[in-house]
């Protein structure tokens, strides 16, 4: 079934777990991640960057998600991820979006404060849940690169954000990146734990390829209830296309050339999943 991000979130806080939350790159990939969700019984958050929304489109988007949702025996949250434009968050979740990301983490903390009102304020008609950033995360989404030194989240600047905006989420910075998957990140749990003390609300961790599985049982210890994959996703989708494309004759059918390519997403989403579930975390 096709829910609010923050029902799924508020489970996961309570008892103990993270959620995944996985970049949809393309149409393909779609069936490989409810697959996943299913065979390990698992809830899961499909994500949607600003580059593949506009080249797919909100509304096939929806629909697609919304038809494998609905027989799906587990819960599955639509989730519009980094997004600074406020009249395209909102198309989202009139198209049926069930989670938004507003992104002012650039902008002064009064003005990041604003303008996620204003989404909290919309989104809350439509019961769809909405997450901010405090702190911003660098490294490469999308093409865009954030250039300079760490800016790891100020708490108290977390928990003022917070109370002004009671965001249903809160990604912040501790040392992970978009776009690092050729090394491992190293976190600062200090901020992380800190943060945690000082907000009831989710967190969310951002890129979620560079963080050791080590380091996840602490992640969660501390407060993140969400963490994102994209670039290993992309990153082996390529890497096994680039194997299946090359071997193909031209007159195979496309679909065997992707079918080996959805497998290999689908294994590393069941993996993930297993990694930052409550099962793992009692161990």
């Amino acid at each position: 079934m096709l829910v609010p991000l923050h029902e799924i979130l508020e489970e996961a806080k309570q008892k103990g777990y993270a959620v995944g939350s996985f970049n949809l790159h393309c149409m393909e990939m779609l069936p490989s991640f409810i697959e996943a969700a299913e065979e390990t019984k698992s809830p899961i958050s499909i994500q949607i960057s600003d580059g593949t929304a506009k080249y797919i489109g909100l509304d096939l988007i929806v629909a697609m998600v919304r038809t494998l949702a609905e027989k799906a025996s587990v819960k599955v949250a639509l989730h519009l991820d980094h997004n600074s434009d406020v009249a395209f968050i909102k198309q989202a979740i009139e198209a049926g979006f069930t989670s938004v990301m507003i992104d002012g983490a650039d902008l002064p903390i009064e003005e990041n404060i604003a303008v996620t009102k204003e989404v909290v304020e919309f989104a809350r008609k439509y019961n769809v849940s909405v997450e901010a950033e405090v702190g911003a995360i660098g490294g490469t989404e999308d093409g865009v690169s954030v250039e300079g030194e760490v800016d790891f989240t100020d708490p108290e600047e977390a928990a003022y954000f917070y109370k002004q905006t009671q965001v249903d989420s809160l990604a912040i910075s501790i040392g992970s990146s978009h776009g690092q998957y050729r090394s491992k990140s190293t976190l600062n749990f200090e901020v992380l734990e800190s943060v945690n003390k000082m907000i009831d609300a989710p967190l969310v961790l951002h890129g979620g390829t560079g963080v050791s599985y080590d380091d996840i049982q602490n992640l969660i210890k501390y407060g993140i209830a969400k963490i994102n994959i994209g670039t290993e996703l992309n990153v082996r989708y390529i890497e096994e296309g680039k194997k299946t494309f090359t071997e193909s004759k031209l007159d195979n059918s496309l679909r065997k050339v992707l079918i080996p390519c959805n497998n290999r997403i689908k294994e590393i989403v069941k993996e993930k999943i297993e990694k930052f579930s409550k099962v793992t975390s009692q161990q």
